[in-house]
């Protein structure tokens, strides 16, 4: 079972992942926050490096994808994939940070991904 939480920063995703994981015995699974390469940068200027952080993202998420896939275990997750494919990305794309070429390359990559999992 893989059961995913969704919300704003700060909501509470991951008091409620904990609460949840401990109430059931699930297997917690956190958003990465450190050691972000990108997050720096892309605040500093989000025109130049939206793309490379929702790649980074996409990644990352990506990864934990296809292991939680691969897994056994009962899983609560505290930010999937999707929330940056069908959320973030589409908002800086919309709000005019990251291009049309851009925004098509990482929906078609993200598409892609999609079909493997």
């Amino acid at each position: 079972m893989h059961i995913a939480i969704a919300g704003n920063i700060g909501s509470g995703k991951t008091t409620l992942t904990k609460m949840l994981a401990k109430r059931y015995n699930w297997s917690p699974r956190f958003e990465p926050v450190e050691h972000n390469p990108y997050l720096d940068d892309f605040y500093s200027d989000m025109s130049r490096w939206s793309f490379n952080l929702q790649i980074y993202f996409l990644n990352k998420r990506f990864k934990e994808v296809v292991e939680i896939s691969q897994s056994d275990k009962d899983i609560i997750q505290d930010r999937t994939i999707f929330e940056d494919a069908c959320i973030f990305a589409p908002n800086l794309h919309g709000q005019g940070y990251m291009s049309d070429r851009d925004f098509n390359n990482y929906s078609d990559l993200f598409n892609t991904m999609m079909t493997l999992v």
